[in-house]
């Protein structure tokens, strides 16, 4: 509190609350006296979830914004947002998530690989992928089943309407699927993902963060699957979010990769030593080449957006890709096995720590 005292000069005062959802308790209420429309609650600590349902109480506008703590927004973000949920079906929308370690002085058109090491480099074409190919596709079926912690907004009556933030794992992905079952009679409401509408987030450095918070994301998958089951079953041919959650996010996603891993590892151990070689070239073949098409088509539909590489990039682009094929893919397999097998025994949640870095651009790059 004293950082949010120093530079916003806080005054204390008073606001109603909804008093509809549950959190922790407020212990004081404050207005910044430089910037009259920003307020701070100091509250006893309960986690995001807590926090958020905290905001939601005491809002004053219909629309509500999420962000991570290291989220940073693109001038036009708000204003593009504000414009999409002038379509009233609108509920919730999510935003297009790039890379801050990859941030340029130019963050509507440029990403930089310059200070980026090989593991921010390769989550960043991951977040293309995520992105631009995965939620733009499920979006346009109305099966977008998790809006980003870093940048999502809602209409605070659905937030209000659903209980607002579930504390678990995930809440993410929760309040998505909880908007979806809420929703569910009423054809016309939607989910939309919104890619013109751009943030940045920090992303981790080293392995040990980076597997932390990819276990986590996967036992959250896991949580909210079993939490949600009942509503996927019952949806399962009528609702896109349900049949694309059980089908390709969990039986493809999930139980796929224990099958074809399994497979892989029976035929290469059990088929005689002269046809071992053939199976492995073949397995490693079809992943060459579908992930090649992948992280293609990726950086393309970035560019079809605005991003684009700079030339001196390209090398490191080229590399990443490799690395992308050869060694990410199988640690994101290992991730997905693990992390659904830790749900059940340790739910912890694995805790990232941020590197506390302060990020600046210049007129080439960011650092």
């Amino acid at each position: 509190m004293n950082l949010f005292h120093k530079f916003l000069k806080l005054k204390p005062c008073s606001k109603s609350a909804l008093r509809k959802l549950s959190h922790k308790k407020v212990e004081n209420f404050y207005q910044s006296k430089l910037y009259p429309n920003i307020y701070v609650i100091d509250k006893k600590n309960g986690g995001k979830a807590d926090s958020l349902n905290a905001g939601i109480e005491y809002s004053s506008q219909s629309l509500i914004v999420t962000l991570d703590a290291d989220t940073i927004l693109t001038e036009q973000a708000l204003s593009i947002v504000n414009n999409t949920f002038e379509d009233k079906d609108v509920v919730a929308a999510g935003g297009m998530v790039h890379v801050l370690q990859t941030k340029t002085s130019n963050p509507l058109r440029d990403l930089s690989l310059l200070h980026a090491n090989m593991l921010v480099r390769v989550q960043m074409l991951d977040f293309l992928k995520a992105f631009y190919i995965t939620k733009v596709s499920l979006a346009r079926f109305r099966a977008l089943a998790i809006i980003s912690g870093a940048f999502g907004i809602f209409t605070k009556q659905a937030l209000v309407d659903v209980g607002g933030y579930r504390t678990t794992i995930g809440e993410d992905i929760d309040i998505t699927l909880r908007i979806h079952r809420y929703i569910s009679g009423q054809k016309k409401k939607k989910i939309v993902f919104v890619p013109e509408a751009v943030c940045y987030t920090e992303l981790p450095e080293n392995w040990n963060d980076f597997i932390k918070q990819r276990i986590r994301w996967q036992k959250a998958f896991i949580d909210c699957f079993i939490h949600f089951r009942s509503f996927f079953w019952k949806t399962f041919f009528t609702k896109p979010v349900s049949f694309f959650y059980i089908a390709e996010s969990f039986l493809v996603g999930t139980v796929g990769t224990y099958i074809t891993t399994g497979i892989f590892v029976i035929n290469s151990t059990l088929n005689p030593p002269t046809l071992s070689p053939y199976y492995i070239f073949t397995y490693l073949s079809y992943i060459f080449l579908f992930s090649l098409t992948y992280d293609l088509v990726a950086i393309g539909m970035g560019k079809h957006y605005g991003f684009t590489f700079q030339k001196k990039d390209r090398y490191r682009l080229f590399i990443t890709i490799i690395f992308d094929i050869f060694v990410y893919r199988f640690v994101t397999l290992y991730i997905v096995m693990y992390g659904s097998i830790a749900y059940f025994f340790n739910k912890d949640w694995n805790k990232v720590a941020r590197t506390g870095r302060n990020y600046q651009t210049d007129s080439k790059s960011a650092a």
